[in-house]
């Protein structure tokens, strides 16, 4: 484990990585310390460029953007989390038996899976975001039961390349249950591509979340959320040229954050990419 940490530690892009996710979430437990809870507006205020009184400037309403892109955070990294959450409930259990077994019901899982990757994930999402309507629960739904294919495929692979090694057919061999040899044996052996896929999938959910918002089937008003900031700036463009700045920022960044961190994981967790430090 020190070794894995010192080896981390070397990888400045990973570390950088990991200083902005630490930034999200620290952002997100500290929201009510930052900024007050937008509950009023202020039509006066409206469209006003950043100064002291609103650091990143106003909106339509006259709400304050740093107020909306501070409580943004939470509701994206909770949207990511239950989402990333559920694709790996759902994907690894049924990666695992298909990568075990070789009989029909393995051809059936993969036949599946491979039809659930066949078909776009965005447009997927966006059909069952917009028969369920916007919400939260609908985009969590949504991109759950679009994601979780990724992790079956990979931990099929992951389970076929190693369901020939030698400690396995050592454990079947002294009599474990076919669970047992997954769960104890076969899931600690390939749980460092599934940490390295869930970093990157953290990634890859707020960018499909975002896209949900700027097409109105996220969080709905006056829930904050940064997709749907940056698609109310659009009329008011390029005169407000703030206020799709700061949520585009926060994407931005949040985005990359997990990108790099699942990058510099990779290499660290995985010998046939590690690089010599």
């Amino acid at each position: 484990m020190s070794d894995l940490v010192r080896r981390l530690a070397h990888d400045r892009m990973a570390l950088l990585g990991l200083v902005l996710i630490m930034l999200l979430v620290l952002v997100a437990l500290t929201a009510p310390l930052l900024a007050i809870p937008p509950a009023e507006f202020h039509i006066a205020q409206r469209l006003m460029p950043p100064s002291s009184d609103a650091l990143f400037g106003t909106d339509r309403m006259g709400s304050d953007i740093f107020t909306s892109v501070v409580f943004g955070a939470r509701i994206t990294l909770l949207i990511a989390s239950v989402t990333v959450a559920l694709g790996v409930l759902i994907g690894v259990p049924i990666g695992l038996v298909a990568g075990y077994y070789r009989n029909w019901i393995s051809d059936a899982l993969m036949r599946t899976t491979d039809i659930a990757l066949a078909v776009p994930q965005i447009v997927l999402a966006i059909a069952i975001t917009q028969t369920l309507g916007p919400s939260i629960r609908s985009v969590v739904l949504a991109l759950s039961l679009t994601y979780w294919p990724f992790w079956t495929r990979l931990v099929y692979a992951e389970t076929r390349s190693v369901r020939n090694e030698i400690f396995i057919e050592s454990a079947v061999a002294l009599g474990a249950s076919p669970w047992r040899v997954m769960v104890l044996h076969i899931l600690p052996a390939i749980a460092s591509s599934i940490v390295v896929r869930t970093s990157i999938g953290i990634g890859a959910t707020i960018l499909a979340s975002a896209t949900l918002g700027f097409l109105g089937l996220g969080a709905p008003p006056p829930s904050p959320e940064w997709g749907r900031m940056i698609a109310e700036s659009r009329e008011y463009l390029p005169l407000a040229w703030w206020y799709p700045l700061a949520p585009g920022i926060a994407i931005f960044l949040t985005v990359l954050g997990f990108y790099l961190f699942g990058d510099g994981l990779r290499d660290v967790l995985d010998p046939r990419t590690r690089r010599t430090l």
